[in-house]
């Protein structure tokens, strides 16, 4: 009865925990209702930031570069939206242990000091998290500018690769333009040394056409091999001196109407019948019809035709004018070509 009357004694005075729990839930609800903010502004950030990121595809080389860049960026960003979940965890967390607080303050109204104790750890704890919080939030800030400076800088690197192919279309056009003009150039050149030939072989036609053994085929003059040297031979006869010193006259008469800028040359092709041929001298054909090509360049450059101007070459018995293995056809074989040609 004794402790009934001084509890009865205690009645009339004032009861704080009402008020105080009514303070410290409004204060969990504002902080819920600035984390749902928080939640939905960084929700639609996300969603903005993974709708524009397909843009970066279409950059080159440099532009992968900075997407790197802004994938380590997005990185950082996705460990600070790891550790706001993990902060969040930690506010439910607390909110259960503010419910068991609440709980044990119910059950508990003497250990009002230690209650408080722990309220005001909670309200410690609390304040730590909310810094967390922000800094995260200034992070995130810091990272959406570096983000926006990076698409400025793409979107500058974008300009200029489509300035440079609009650039390089133009070159494009200039350089066929340009392979246009010189294949026409080409083909007058072509055109103009056919005229000269034509005139050349001309001459050699109204020279030499008379005499037995030399003919015109195609665009060749032919000599036949005994025109100019005896059977198995690389020495010049005296008839084929003769009719290459009026071969040399007609060459150095053409060097003075040809226009420098037209690169052409007198190609001195030799070539054997299929009968081979074996000597110290000649040990096969090819030896033999090189050499009487060579002779016929030699004599030219001696009769003073320009050696810049002459080509020789041999053929062997591979090139013939005529098929079989009949005299009449070994006879035709056996020949030294001219032919005017561009270097």
């Amino acid at each position: 009865m004794a402790l009934s009357a001084r509890y009865a004694r205690r009645q009339p005075q004032t009861n704080f925990w009402p008020g105080f729990v009514d303070a410290m839930s409004t204060l969990l609800l504002v902080f819920v209702f600035l984390l749902s903010i928080f939640m939905v502004v960084q929700f639609l950030l996300e969603r903005e930031i993974s709708g524009r990121d397909t843009v970066l595809n279409r950059l080159r080389n440099e532009i992968a570069e900075l997407s790197d860049m802004l994938s380590l960026e997005k990185t950082d960003k996705s460990r600070l939206e790891t550790n706001l979940a993990e902060l969040s965890n930690n506010l439910e967390m607390r909110e259960k242990e503010n419910s068991r607080l609440q709980a044990r303050l119910d059950q508990a109204s003497r250990s009002g000091g230690e209650m408080q104790t722990a309220l005001s750890n909670l309200r410690g704890k609390l304040a730590d998290e909310r810094k967390l919080s922000a800094n995260a939030l200034a992070q995130v800030e810091l990272l959406n500018r570096q983000i926006a400076a990076l698409r400025r800088q793409i979107a500058a690197l974008d300009e200029a690769l489509a300035a440079s192919e609009q650039q390089n279309g133009e070159s494009k056009e200039q350089i066929a333009d340009l392979g246009r003009r010189l294949n026409a150039a080409l083909a007058r050149r072509v055109q103009e040394l056919e005229g000269y030939r034509s005139e050349f072989f001309g001459v050699l036609r109204k020279i030499l056409g008379q005499y037995p053994g030399v003919h015109e085929v195609g665009d060749r003059f032919v000599f036949q091999s005994e025109v100019l040297f005896p059977k198995g031979s690389a020495q010049l006869n005296d008839p084929g001196r003769r009719d290459l010193d009026m071969l040399a006259g007609a060459l150095k008469d053409l060097e003075t109407k040809i226009p420098p800028d037209i690169d052409w040359v007198l190609r001195v092709d030799g070539h054997t019948d299929t009968d081979p041929i074996n000597t110290g001298v000649f040990p096969s054909n090819w030896e033999l019809s090189t050499a009487r090509a060579i002779a016929v360049v030699k004599y030219l450059i001696k009769q003073g035709v320009p050696p810049k101007r002459l080509v020789a070459a041999g053929f062997s018995s591979y090139h013939p004018i005529e098929r079989g293995d009949s005299e009449a056809a070994k006879q035709r074989n056996r020949r030294i070509e001219l032919k005017l040609t561009g270097r």
